[in-house]
């Protein structure tokens, strides 16, 4: 099986990732992604960003799943860090390769070196697959975790 390499995110990366949160917001209208123009700004927004870690994973040459990660800087826990996980992607096509281990592998080592005290994420609760395979990766539920959208007020 071909190895999965993940890097931080380039301006290159805008088409695929914008496809990638198509995948993502399935029939949400909400959730949908930026448009071309509005999301090339945005990512260069993202990239300029010494917190965040946009990780892209690429297969045989395709970007194939993606995750976001922002280290929040802290005044508790003796002032370190901690980050936030949002925006787990990998191609339904691609699911079951190892992508996202790697990807989240690739994000924990990131706020390791950040100092981080935890990395957080939320996933929906009706994804049940999702929490297993968080699990896997080391991550408890200890939270119930609480959204507010404003974009549906």
């Amino acid at each position: 099986m071909p190895s999965v390499a993940v890097r931080r995110a380039s301006a290159a990366d805008l088409d695929a990732l914008l496809s990638l949160y198509r995948e993502l917001a399935g029939q949400k209208a909400t959730a949908a992604p930026a448009d071309s123009a509005t999301g090339k700004s945005v990512l260069e927004q993202i990239l300029a960003d010494q917190t965040r870690e946009l990780a892209v994973a690429v297969l045989e040459a395709r970007l194939v799943g993606t995750a976001d990660m922002v280290i929040v800087p802290n005044l508790t826990h003796r002032g370190e860090p901690w980050a936030v996980i949002e925006n787990v992607i990998v191609t339904q096509t691609d699911q079951r390769r190892g992508i996202g281990r790697a990807l989240l592998e690739h994000l924990i080592t990131v706020a390791k070196a950040a100092s981080c005290h935890k990395v957080a994420l939320l996933s929906g609760k009706h994804r049940a697959e999702a929490h297993e395979f968080y699990r896997s990766m080391g991550f408890k539920a200890v939270a119930e975790g609480f959204k507010l959208y404003l974009d549906e007020q």
